[in-house]
């Protein structure tokens, strides 16, 4: 692999000079004030991300899996029941990992490609007439397949039920790549970390309570240490962490929130739509089909492309790195050896997108498809030229 090409898996992803030099720091006493001025505008941006204006911040030395553990534990007891839908790896790996923490999970199976059937899980919460579902579990970006559910269809379907359970959300792909709305879409507890839309290395779980979900911490029963809120909290309010912070990567992260409020979170978002765009484009030029089922539910960070019968996709990702040291998304569970994914999302440009459009085109070529070659760049090129917008991506 080459370190001078940018990746296109669906993270960790490329990151801007400026945010690998913030995360490079000299060593700082992190229980002094000048650790404050790191962590509390690193959570405050975190929060405008999250269009969370209440949420509360809490920023664990992790990934998005320690996120989900934080969800789970703070917040619910043994044998409590939770409602949730399989229709993807992370949607696959989170339904575990309630099981494992003795969970009792009624799993709502949806074929991969599908998004979250809000219409099942207004039914089954309206049958719930004595409230047993706790928290509701729901993927925004199944990033195993390169589709986005309606986080606002799931809440819709809570609120007609009049149902008090908790909303938990993983958008751990989709935030600070694609409009998520906290307070709008009623969400509890949103999961999300520092590899993908922030930009910067693996290693920080970001994690947005709201004030039901704060509540409930009281009454949980689930063991719980290291990502206990409780002390996490108790830390916050003296600048501080209970245990020994990642400073340098908190201080990227300030940086990171930083970059895509100067942006400005449309534009981001609009960047995201336009590069995928591009991209399904070519896609559409190969004569492939999407994983996605449909276009509504098409991602804007990731696209799952399904290769012909018969065709081991994962070649594509090993020709790619060996001959052409560019590295793509290999196929998860259910879809591996049938898809290959291309990740378009943080630090990315349309220029940047045309290599990788054009590397997918050789490698295919190379593996016998039946591409031509130039035909998916050229359809993304028209994307681009076409789409009325400029490049708007902040300065480093």
């Amino acid at each position: 692999m080459s370190f001078q090409n940018p990746v296109f898996i669906p993270g960790p992803t490329n990151m801007p000079e400026s945010l690998r030099k913030a995360c490079d720091m000299p060593t700082i006493d992190h229980r002094s004030p000048v650790f404050g001025e790191i962590l509390r505008p690193a959570r405050d941006g975190i929060r405008k991300v999250l269009k969370g204006g209440k949420a509360e911040i809490f920023i664990f030395p992790s990934t998005g899996t320690g996120g989900w553990e934080t969800a789970l534990t703070n917040t619910l007891s043994a044998g409590d029941k939770v409602l949730a839908a399989r229709n993807g790896m992370f949607s696959h790996r989170w339904i575990d990992m309630c099981q494992r923490h003795g969970l009792d999970v009624q799993v709502v199976k949806t074929p991969w490609g599908q998004g979250l059937p809000a219409d099942r899980y207004a039914e089954i919460l309206a049958a719930d007439k004595g409230h047993e579902i706790k928290v509701v579990l729901a993927t925004h970006n199944e990033t195993a397949t390169g589709v986005r559910s309606d986080i606002a269809a799931v809440r819709k379907a809570l609120d007609a039920a009049d149902h008090p359970a908790l909303l938990f959300v993983d958008g751990v792909s989709s935030i600070a790549s694609m409009d998520f709305r906290f307070d709008e879409w009623g969400v509890d507890i949103a999961v999300t970390g520092s590899q993908k839309g922030f930009m910067l290395p693996a290693g920080l779980a970001i994690v947005g309570f709201s004030e039901k979900a704060m509540a409930a911490v009281e009454t949980a029963q689930l063991p719980r240490t290291f990502f206990d809120i409780r002390d996490m909290a108790k830390g916050y309010a003296n600048n501080a962490y209970p245990y020994t912070p990642p400073v340098g990567l908190l201080n990227g992260l300030n940086e990171a929130t930083k970059m895509l409020l100067d942006e400005g979170l449309e534009n981001v978002f609009a960047r995201h739509r336009r590069i995928a765009d591009g991209v399904r484009a070519a896609v559409n030029a190969w004569g492939l089909p999407i994983c996605a089922a449909s276009p509504d539910l098409y991602s804007d960070t990731i696209t799952a492309i399904r290769t012909p019968d018969g065709f081991d996709a994962t070649k594509i990702i090993t020709h790619a790195a060996t001959r052409y040291g560019v590295a793509f998304g290999v196929g998860l569970g259910e879809v591996a050896g049938k898809v290959f994914r291309i990740g378009h999302l943080g630090s990315l440009t349309d220029v940047m997108t045309l290599s990788g459009i054009a590397t997918a085109e050789m490698v295919m070529a190379d593996l016998g498809l039946d591409i031509e070659l130039g035909s998916g760049v050229a359809a993304a090129q028209d994307s681009y030229r076409n789409s009325g917008q400029s490049f708007q991506v902040a300065a480093e």
